[in-house]
């Protein structure tokens, strides 16, 4: 069964078996879900919830992609643009743990991702990733990403900033 949902309390196990698909070395995406930033499973959480308010940061929704149970990988929608925002990280930020990489579902999570940006009135979103990330510029275009205006960050890395009509 597939599901793209936010995580509950009971999904602890889970997270932390989707948290091993992820190296030491490798930046967890979305930045949201690594769980590192957070003192406990059960706060980050909380912190998801809080966000989706609005409170700490922009309002935003974290979903995970679920089958059969095991998580394949995630997806943070901001629901507005900080400036920040618009030059790196946009409205959607998401991932796939390794295991699961090169079978489709981050297409599969991006197309998720659009459909929720769609129903809370998102009409254009903004998808940025790293020139490196080459899997990730596929996954946006296939999902109709037209390519804008590149954005460098402080540490030189190249964003390349897409926008799909939605």
């Amino acid at each position: 069964m597939i599901e793209f949902r936010k995580l509950t309390i009971k999904d602890k196990i889970v997270f932390e078996e989707y948290m091993r698909e992820w190296s030491d070395l490798e930046e967890i995406i979305p930045t949201a879900t690594n769980y590192k930033r957070y003192s406990s499973f059960e706060d980050m959480i909380e912190i998801f919830e809080m966000r989706e308010s609005g409170q700490e940061w922009v309002k935003n929704t974290t979903f995970f992609y679920f089958i059969d149970g095991v998580i394949i990988g995630a997806a943070n929608i901001r629901h507005t643009l900080t400036k920040d925002l618009l030059n790196t990280g946009g409205h959607i930020g998401y991932g796939v743990g390794r295991s699961y990489r090169g079978q489709g579902y981050a297409t599969k999570i991006l197309q998720k991702s659009l459909a929720f940006a769609r129903s809370i009135g998102i009409e254009k979103a903004l998808i940025t990733c790293d020139e490196d990330n080459i899997a990730s510029s596929r996954v946006i275009i296939k999902n109709g990403g037209l390519e804008d205006k590149p954005y460098y960050q402080s540490n030189g890395v190249k964003s390349r900033r897409f926008w799909i009509d939605i």
